[in-house]
């Protein structure tokens, strides 16, 4: 029994010892995704390349408005077929609306998740260049309760991240 626990005693003495000698570094990676240059510059590509659509889905649901105020509006002068008629064109307008704005999120959100993909890359890139230039043994992101703001190189990566093209 004292063997053992000696023995314990000593291994646990040994790890000490080794983890002493590890460099372990965090990086919170959500907030170096939400400072990121890069994210930026894909916020605006992403608004300059969808904002014609998006201008042409606000123009069709105020065409759409304008067209229900009319039937409001005229209802109860306008011949029966004229209603109708009106009423088909209001429903055949929104599901074109429907249509046409299922298609903008699909296409926005395909566009977003490349543009997200990239910038994940990217900060891949710079936590590993970090690790390589720091000589660190372990750099943790994701699944980490707490981490000390000794082992924080979130503000390194920012750095790596912004200094790359």
């Amino acid at each position: 029994m004292i063997k053992t626990t000696s023995l314990l005693l000593g291994l646990l003495m040994v790890s000490g010892i080794c983890l002493a000698e590890l460099k372990i570094g965090f990086v919170n990676v959500p907030k170096v995704m939400e400072k990121a240059p890069q994210a930026e510059k894909a916020k605006k590509r992403l608004e300059k390349e969808f904002s014609p659509r998006d201008k042409q889905l606000v123009a069709q649901q105020k065409e759409i408005k304008k067209l229900e105020e009319k039937l409001a509006r005229d209802a109860s002068v306008m011949g029966e077929s004229e209603r109708r008629k009106l009423e088909r064109k209001i429903v055949s307008k929104k599901r074109e609306a429907a249509r046409s704005q299922q298609e903008f999120s699909e296409d926005f959100n395909l566009r977003r998740n490349e543009e997200l993909g990239k910038l994940q890359r990217r900060i891949y890139e710079a936590v590993k260049a970090l690790a390589k230039e720091g000589n660190y043994d372990l750099l943790l992101t994701d699944g980490v309760i707490h981490a000390s703001d000794k082992v924080d190189v979130t503000t390194e990566v920012q750095k790596k991240l912004s200094a790359m093209p």
